[in-house]
């Protein structure tokens, strides 16, 4: 008992004050043990209400051509290709059609009458069945898709009255490490629940702009495609949409739509069969930590646009190349990749504020919304030519450079109209090559002034140097068009 005496020592013999201690730390025990337990005991009774809104489907599509057996892989080159491919030729049957099938999910939303799946899983078809919990057939209708975020909606009619509709959820508050459940029809095996934990959010899967992707580690396999995510509320968070797997199956990396994508989406799907999605006409790339400093920015942020397209919203609203666009209708832009999706969403006609960094200052624009037109080109940007026939080798780059002539414009297959210093030389260990800089590249602006010769991309790289900058920052075109490059240009 001695041991633990001077530990209390300095504290006055109180019991009063020794019991409330020890009712609060039981309290705090338990309210931290309360907290920690946020796994349900079973999921069985959450399952049993869900089921009956979830649906198979069933697609058939209809191909032209001939059938019959396969031409044998064989390696190339290999002298029994031609044989081969001959005798199939001659011996196939021609003409014939045959029918092929499809499995997804989907679940019930709104008045009963309405499906979710996602584009791919009916895609092309020719006929789709939906099919109810308790293995009722119905005949659906496609009411829209929209290939961009893969969401399709179908519209069904039941002779037995009202289907069970869900409802769908604030995917936005969800957070890494909640539980989800998820309901599919993994190949074809009928409804079958899975559950998991979210893994992570806003992932990017390059499968189009608008990637936005839940991750979870619940089990979802082929034929999942299209089932809801469930948070524990019974609430839809998200719909299962793609899976990482090398060997075909499940490894515990799916992917979701989240329901701030999807349910936008879906309304004007139902609304207007089609999806109107805003447009500003810029392209943009991501600030750098390279370029945040070349533009005084303190945190490597927004969306930097490198070209601005003509008679656009953007150029209307007198958005220039070099801007770093910050905010967007009031909301902030932290990534490149999220000010494509706050755009789509914004309301076609919509007049919206643009906080933009130019100039090392704050400065605000009003652009007004137009609708995003696919079939919309990139416009291509010119600048003034003021000096021709002079050469310079900018060693602080790496780089000899050259005012336009018409024999370089030839030999680099430049446009009659290209305007700005070209590239001629770019030494193979310097800061430019590391940037990927070709000879035939043009560089547009430099320090967002234009380049009218090879002095003024000197006279820049000395201004910076002497301002104390580490990095100077071009706009180059080149064969993938108008970009930014930050180029260092100290000797660390």
């Amino acid at each position: 008992m001695k041991n633990l005496v001077p530990a209390l020592s300095r504290v006055p013999s109180r019991p009063n004050w020794l019991l409330a201690t020890l009712l609060m730390l039981s309290l705090l025990m338990a309210s931290g043990l309360a907290q920690a337990k946020t796994a349900p005991e079973s999921f069985a009774d959450l399952a049993a209400q869900l089921l009956p809104s979830v649906v198979n489907i069933s697609t058939t599509q209809v191909i032209e051509g001939r059938s019959g057996m396969e031409l044998p892989k064989l390696p190339p080159g290999s002298p029994f290709e031609d044989f081969f491919k001959d005798f199939f030729d001659r011996n196939q049957p021609q003409g014939r059609s045959r029918k092929a099938t499809s499995l997804g999910s989907g679940f019930i939303i709104r008045d009963g009458n309405y499906v979710v799946t996602n584009n791919h899983v009916i895609q092309d078809a020719d006929e789709i069945t939906v099919i109810l919990h308790d293995n009722t057939r119905l005949k659906a209708e496609l009411v829209g898709r929209d290939p961009k975020t893969d969401l399709a909606v179908l519209k069904v009619k039941s002779k037995n009255g009202k289907l069970t509709a869900v409802k769908f959820g604030d995917s936005t508050v969800a957070r890494v490490g909640d539980w989800i459940m998820a309901i599919g029809n993994p190949f074809g095996l009928g409804g079958t629940v899975t559950a998991g934990i979210i893994s992570a959010r806003g992932r990017d899967i390059n499968s189009g702009p608008y990637d936005d992707f839940i991750q979870t580690d619940a089990s979802i396999n082929r034929g999942n495609s299209g089932g809801p995510m469930f948070n524990l509320k019974g609430q839809v968070i998200g719909i299962n949409t793609a899976i990482f797997s090398p060997s075909g199956g499940s490894v515990g990396i799916g992917f979701a739509i989240p329901s701030s994508v999807a349910e936008s989406v879906i309304s004007q799907l139902i609304k207007h069969g089609e999806v109107k999605r805003g447009w500003l006409g810029v392209n943009i790339q991501t600030v750098t930590e390279e370029i945040a400093e070349t533009l005084g920015l303190k945190n490597p942020a927004g969306a930097l646009v490198a070209n601005v397209i003509t008679d656009g919203p953007a150029e209307k609203a007198k958005v220039q190349p070099g801007d770093v666009i910050l905010k967007f209708n009031g909301k902030k832009v932290d990534k490149m990749r999220s000010l494509p999706r706050i755009v789509a969403d914004t309301e076609v006609g919509k007049s919206v504020s643009i906080e933009i960094w130019r100039n090392n200052k704050m400065i605000s624009l009003e652009a007004k919304v137009e609708e995003l037109d696919d079939a919309t080109e990139v416009a291509s940007r010119t600048t003034g030519d003021k000096q021709k026939g002079k050469e310079s080798l900018v060693k602080k780059l790496g780089l000899k450079l050259s005012s336009i002539t018409p024999g370089l414009r030839d030999k680099y297959s430049l446009d009659k109209d290209a305007k700005g210093v070209i590239v001629i030389k770019v030494e193979a260990d310097g800061p430019a090559a590391e940037k990927g800089i070709r000879p035939g590249d043009v560089i547009v602006e430099i320090s967002q002034q234009e380049a009218s010769g090879p002095s003024d991309v000197a006279e820049k790289v000395a201004e910076a140097e002497k301002a104390g900058r580490k990095s100077v920052l071009l706009l180059l075109e080149g064969q993938s068009g108008l970009r930014f490059v930050a180029i260092r240009i100290d000797k660390s």
